[in-house]
Parts: C-alpha cells; structure tokens; sequence
C-alpha cells in the first residue's frame, strides 16, 4: 500500500518542515541573546562590586531631597493602627543607589476567562546579579475596571497596559524591598522624615497648595482635615504636614481611601431645611420625636380661648438653681391635673402643683406649664360674675264693678 501524497498548502509559502525549523531557531536566538546579557550584568557585577558604605551614603544623600522625601512614605490605616512605609519611587531611588539591581515587570500570557474577561499574567522581578539573588511575584490581572456602579470590562490596549502597571508597581516594590537590607531601608525612610521635619513648608502658599491638593485630586475638604489635625488649617505644624503628605501618597497610590482617614462631612439643620423646601411638597418631613409631640400640645393646650381676654404676664420668678431630675414625668397627665384642680376650684392643689413646677429641667416645657398654671390661677382669682336683677313683671289691674 502506498503512502498518501500531501499537497502543500498554496498559501504556505514556507513548507511545514522548514517553519517549524525557522520558529526554534528564532526561539534559540532571543534566548542566547538574553542568556548573554545576563552573563555580561553577572560579569560586569563580580568586576566591579557595590562599596556598601558608598551606597548608603548616596542613598542617604539622596532622600535630603524635599521633593523626593514628599513621596517616600505612604500611609494607611490597618486593625486601628497606622502603617508607614516605603513607597515605590522610594523603593526605585534606592535600588538606583543601591547598585547592580535590575527590577521591572512583564506580561507572561493573556487569556479570556469564563465570564468573557480577558485575564493578563504578570511577573514582577528584581534580580541581584551581584549575589545572584532573584525575587520573583507571578499574579493575574483582570481585565476588569470596577465603579461605584458596579464597573465594566477593558478593551482598549492602553487601559489594559495601565490597569497591569498599576498592579505590578506594587509587588515590584516587594521585590526591591526584599533585595535591599532591611536597616538600609529604614534608615533612609528615617532621613525623608527629618527632611520634611526640617523643611516643612508651613507657609500660607504652602498650606493653601496642601489644601488645593486635596481638593482637587480626591475631594477632601478644609473642615475633614482641620477635624483630624484638631485644630485650624492655618495653625498645622510641621509633624502634622509630614503626615498629611504620607497620606497623600497613600491615596495616590491607591493603597487606602478617603473614607479610611477623612470623617464625612454632615450637613447642617439649615441646609436640610432648605433642600427639603426646594424639593417639593412630596418630600417626606423627618418624624417628630415624643418631646417635641408633647410640647406641641402643651403649647395649643396653653393658649387662652379666643373670646377670653389676654391674661397678664406672669411675674418673673427669681432663677433658682439647676433642680434634680423628675423621673417618669409625664407633661400631659400633669397638665390635666392642674386643668382638673381649676375646674373644681381647688387653689390649694393649684398651688401645690405650681410648685412642683420647679422640678422640670426641661425649659420649654416648664415655661409653658407655668403659663398655663398662670392663667388657671387668674381665672380662679377672679370673682365670678353677677347676674343682673330682673324687674317684677307687673301684675294686671282687676276692673271692679260699679
């Protein structure tokens, strides 16, 4: 039996054989030419290796710089406490003075997920050619931008490419810090602090720009950050400054939010009022609470009868000191006490009930029971009024007979 012929295919203009020759040699090609480069960074370390002690020297020197100790630390908040740390350009700028470091990231694949998404592998390294030390953190991105309502899907390269250089800043940061000695580090996080201790700008340019800051990039507003310093914007000092800055690069690196460090701002009685009068009549009034109810119908129960004349003011009392407070006082039961005492005339019980008037802390409502115990007492003082006499109807004169 004889083999079956293969046609080539027309629009191969390389044969099978030969392409897939072509794609290994392509293959050995870049990996020799990486392998190569990797091999002169080794040999080129081992030559001429780092001075530790001229490093730290540069790092030190370079962190006396206003501009790059403003982005050194970052801040946020975690289980009630604050964490402060080495932000990432911090963790670039040593790892320039640091030496023979390399550091970056790459996308490894890209594939769409179950759901439709596309799903990037990453890789964030930092090799020490100098140790032969590799820090390696492989993590997956998804193409997935989320919102406040709700979020939708990337498609343009562009948002693709920022979405993972946003992710992979940050495990690159874990890379060089792994690299680099931790004491080294914390000396230079130390150095930025006393840089913006010492050249804290605290000017009113300064402190307006601070504010403008906020205001614009994240909608923080002058009364949230006077409320956590605790005290006027145009009285912060230095340390206060230097921990505003930290939570700045916080936020900028979106490694916390507003809402982790600012107190929302409540808006005043006034301002409610207002939107509630320009929302129409189908806005819904909030629920008056018992004591108001309560005083509401004090104040209709103490009006005089419209037909009644105005009683005279009641004298002003002496002001006596803040009285213990009456428990289980109830405003209307006492109201209908007095009302029953003048009703049956009793001015005695009045009196007695006027004076446990002094007992009620509450002003409002002790204001308008005294006027009504005023008012029930006038009308008991009162003498009650006479009937006019009424004229004998005269009786009919008898006509006697003559």
């Amino acid at each position: 039996m004889s083999d079956v012929e293969v046609i080539q295919n027309p629009f191969d203009a390389m044969p099978g054989a030969s392409r897939s020759v072509a794609e290994s040699a392509g293959a050995r090609a870049v990996q020799a030419r990486e392998s190569a480069e990797v091999m002169a960074l080794a040999m080129m370390a081992k030559r001429f290796p780092r001075n530790v002690i001229q490093a730290c020297d540069k790092i030190r020197n370079a962190f006396t710089r206003q501009t790059l100790a403003e982005k050194a630390q970052y801040q946020y908040s975690r289980g009630g406490s604050d964490v402060v740390g080495p932000s990432i350009r911090a963790a670039e700028a040593m790892a320039q003075q640091w030496g023979n470091i390399s550091s970056g990231w790459r996308e490894i694949s890209r594939y769409v997920g179950p759901d439709g998404v596309g799903v990037s592998e990453v890789e964030a390294f930092c090799v020490d050619y100098e140790t032969t030390n590799r820090e390696v953190i492989q993590f997956f991105v998804r193409h997935w931008r989320e919102t406040k309502e709700g979020g939708y899907r990337l498609k343009g390269e562009r948002d693709i490419y920022e979405l993972c250089a946003n992710q992979a800043a940050r495990r690159k940061r874990a890379c060089i810090l792994a690299q680099i000695p931790g004491d080294v580090t914390e000396m230079a996080m130390e150095q930025a602090s006393a840089t913006l201790r010492a050249k804290a700008d605290t000017s009113p340019e300064g402190i307006k720009r601070l504010l403008d800051t906020f205001a614009v990039e994240f909608g923080v507003t002058k009364e949230q950050i006077e409320r956590r310093i605790q005290r006027r914007f145009e009285a912060i000092q230095p340390a206060q400054v230097v921990g505003l800055k930290r939570v700045y690069v916080s936020l900028r690196d979106e490694m916390s939010t507003v809402a982790d460090w600012f107190e929302p701002v409540e808006v005043p009685p006034a301002a409610n009022d207002a939107q509630g009068e320009g929302a129409g009549a189908g806005a819904a009034a909030p629920a008056a609470s018992a004591t108001d109810r309560a005083k509401a119908m004090l104040r209709e129960r103490a009006k005089p009868p419209a037909a009644a004349a105005t009683p005279a003011p009641a004298p002003a009392r002496p002001k006596a000191p803040p009285p213990q407070a009456r428990h289980g006082f109830d405003a209307d039961a006492f109201a209908q006490q007095m009302q029953h005492a003048a009703d049956r005339g009793d001015g005695e019980t009045l009196d007695a009930l006027g004076e446990q008037l002094r007992d009620v802390l509450d002003e409002d409502l002790r204001a308008t029971l005294t006027d009504m115990h005023a008012r029930l007492r006038a009308g008991l003082d009162q003498p009650p009024r006479q009937q006019p006499a009424t004229a004998p109807t005269p009786q009919p004169r008898r006509r006697t007979a003559p």
